[in-house]
């Protein structure tokens, strides 16, 4: 069984920074893809950030392009969002994620963490 364990989340200011963390349990991430989600007050989970296995390949949602970015250490099994010019419509709890396979987009996420509440305040 994987159990997924986020931190990082809080509270920050428009304009400022936050860096989320994953742990992963169990021998298999260093072999799957994946990803990062969020979920607003009164709107559905939305899509935020892809990894594949090695780090080789990456997704962005439009809305955070340019201002995120996920890694991956697969030594520590850990995958990262490094969250920069917040903004208030990235208050969300963000959850990450782990895929079936290497490739998330074609093999989905078969594990979820429990997530992460990130505030963005003006």
């Amino acid at each position: 069984q994987v159990q997924l364990v986020e931190s990082g989340g809080g509270l920050v200011q428009a304009g400022g920074s936050l860096r989320l963390s994953c742990a992963a349990s169990g021998r298999t991430f260093s072999s799957v893809g994946m990803g990062w989600f969020r979920q607003a007050p009164g709107k559905e989970r939305e899509f935020v950030a892809s990894i594949t296995s090695s780090g080789g390949s990456i997704i962005y949602a439009d809305s955070v392009k340019g201002r995120f970015t996920i890694s991956r250490d697969n030594a520590k099994n850990t995958v990262y969002l490094q969250m920069n010019s917040l903004t208030l419509e990235d208050t969300a709890i963000y959850y990450c994620a782990q895929a079936r396979g290497v490739y998330p987009v074609q093999s989905g996420y078969n594990y979820w963490g429990q997530g992460t509440q990130v505030t963005v305040s003006s």
